[in-house]
């Protein structure tokens, strides 16, 4: 069988790549390298069951071409980032929506089935923690950007359920809370690789708000495991999936266990809303999956823990993780210093 992966020179995509190709799939990755890099893929470039098109899901020629010569899609092409949402709103709302409806519409045509990532952000402001695939979702008014990236991924959804509704086009939704490991770029605000980079400069360490709020960690081999399974699983379609970890912990706590675990001597400072992304920003307090439907469907869970991906993400970025049986290497003996 063939894949297309749009998007799959990103973090996700290029580690879905990775693990289909080991498992003897044909892969064809599409990236426009927006925000994609070549050299995620680059080891994969030459295999015999992958390919490379730089190219972008919103142009015709290129995603029809490639729906018509694949047996699915992973469509994972998306605008990424609160920073990136923030600052260019207009571009985040046209490349998500446009771009699921370019590839649904081809879809439609060869009847290929689709996975389309979205995101836990569609739960908005809920406080019906865990999250259920079927519970209310509450959004923040027209007037903050900060929801249109979630707005964007709704509509989305809307658009791939009504494919299955209409047609039963082969469709699966899956709701990716916080995804990390190795490869993630902190560029478009990516907490974790930024804490980390910081870290091992030494440099400050920026803890947007009061870091009390709740967020869970999901490492990106767990989660490509079961965009696989999901993808193969015919009970999946038409369905809305959540996929992520359900260990919490505060943002203040992330700082100071990365801290600990590269022996950094940076300081944690807390930053304003207001000074990071502007005036208006809103945020929620926590952000925890139901894995039920996932568990019911596949029979996954997230099998690696945070500081098995904290440490992951510390080799990648040239660092060697402390052991917590050894003492600090920190060079310094002082109190940590929280502004």
């Amino acid at each position: 069988m063939k894949y297309l992966i749009t998007g799959g020179c990103g973090f996700v995509g290029s580690h879905l790549a990775d693990y289909l190709v080991a498992a003897g799939y044909n892969v064809h990755a599409l990236d426009n390298l927006a925000t994609g890099s070549y050299h995620n893929i680059a080891h994969l470039d030459g295999h015999p069951r992958f390919q490379f098109t730089c190219g972008s899901v919103l142009d015709p020629a290129v995603i029809t071409e490639a729906i018509h010569t694949c047996d699915g899609v992973f469509h994972l092409a998306s605008a990424v980032g609160v920073k990136l949402i923030m600052e260019r709103p207009v571009e985040t709302i046209e490349t998500i929506f446009q771009g699921t409806d370019t590839v649904l519409k081809y879809a439609a045509r060869y009847r290929k089935r689709v996975l389309l990532t979205s995101t836990s952000e569609v739960y908005g402001k809920s406080e019906a923690v865990p999250f259920r695939e079927d519970g209310d979702r509450l959004e923040g008014p027209t007037t903050k950007h900060r929801w249109a990236y979630a707005c964007a991924k709704a509509l989305d959804e809307f658009l791939v359920l009504a494919h299955w509704k209409q047609s039963r086009l082969p469709v699966v939704v899956t709701r990716l809370f916080n995804t990390v490991g190795p490869r993630q770029t902190g560029q478009y605000g990516m907490v974790i690789p930024s804490f980390i980079r910081r870290a091992l400069a030494d440099e400050p360490i920026d803890v947007h708000g009061d870091g009390l709020q709740r967020r869970c960690f999901g490492h990106v081999s767990d989660i490509v495991e079961a965009l696989a399974a999901l993808m193969h699983c015919s009970r999946a379609f038409g369905e809305v999936v959540n996929l992520g970890s359900q260990e919490e912990v505060t943002i203040l706590d992330l700082a100071t266990r990365i801290k600990a675990l590269t022996g950094s001597k940076s300081e944690i400072r807390k930053i304003p809303y207001s000074q990071a992304y502007g005036e208006g920003f809103e945020d929620m307090q926590r952000r925890v999956p139901c894995l039920d439907k996932a568990w019911d469907l596949i029979r996954w869970r997230p099998r690696r823990q945070l500081d098995e991906i904290l440490r992951d993400v510390i080799r990648h970025e040239g660092g060697d993780p402390i052991d917590p049986a050894q003492p600090n290497r920190s060079a310094t003996s002082e109190p940590m210093r929280v502004d």
